[in-house]
């Protein structure tokens, strides 16, 4: 059986699930002061894909308290072998993907979380980027929506940037506004879902996202 048929999710907030949300809540209120804004957003069940701006490390932190609803993302496998670190992401909604591992086994692992019904971060940019624009975006994040019939909802985090610059060890104390914007509905076909639907639909997002994320930067 395939690694990504395995993958055990529960949305059920444990006792020690809820001592270290709220651990990093604490953190994360007494560091950044954050506001959140159309959290109303993110539909309360079945499969939603939030994807956020990335423009920091802190930016994962920051979306696990933006629902009602627990979130999964994934983490490097090596991150779980860290003491304490690696115990406490898993507990948070944390699944490992192996180190080196191709973007097709990244996208599989994303379509099994979602066909559970779950909702999932994805960071449709990839890797952090840096500026107010938003660059076109890779298909992989529309493609996996498209697959799982998963809502997409665009998030925009100003601040964090300031918060933990690249290259920066440890977080600074700033103010962060989270915007959440209106849900996006993945392509639909009644077969392979076309090339240029998805490729559309990726300029949607990438235009949505770039507007809550100058949206969040107002605050």
């Amino acid at each position: 059986m395939a690694e990504e048929q395995r993958l055990q999710l529960s949305e059920k907030r444990t006792l020690t699930y809820r001592l270290c949300a709220g651990i990093v809540a604490v953190l994360a209120r007494v560091l950044f002061r954050p506001t959140v804004v159309g959290a109303e957003n993110i539909p309360l069940t079945g499969p939603v894909l939030i994807a956020p701006i990335h423009r920091s490390n802190v930016d994962f932190a920051l979306t696990l308290f933006i629902s009602k609803r627990k979130v999964f993302f994934m983490a490097k496998d090596s991150v779980f072998e860290v003491p304490i670190l690696g115990p406490l992401i898993a507990h948070l909604g944390a699944f490992p993907v192996k180190r080196g591992a191709a973007d097709r086994e990244s996208m599989t692992l994303s379509e099994e979380v979602l066909r559970q019904g779950h909702a999932l971060v994805l960071f449709p940019e990839g890797t952090r980027k840096e500026g107010r624009t938003v660059a076109p975006l890779h298909d992989g994040a529309m493609f996996v929506a498209a697959r799982t019939g998963a809502t997409i909802v665009p998030v925009g985090i100003g601040g964090s940037d300031k918060a933990m610059p690249k290259g920066a060890k440890l977080p600074r104390f700033s103010k962060i506004r989270i915007v959440v914007g209106a849900p996006i509905q993945p392509p639909s076909s009644q077969g392979r879902v076309a090339r240029s639907a998805l490729v559309a639909k990726s300029e949607e997002l990438r235009s949505a996202l770039e507007a809550v994320y100058l949206e969040s930067l107002k605050g």
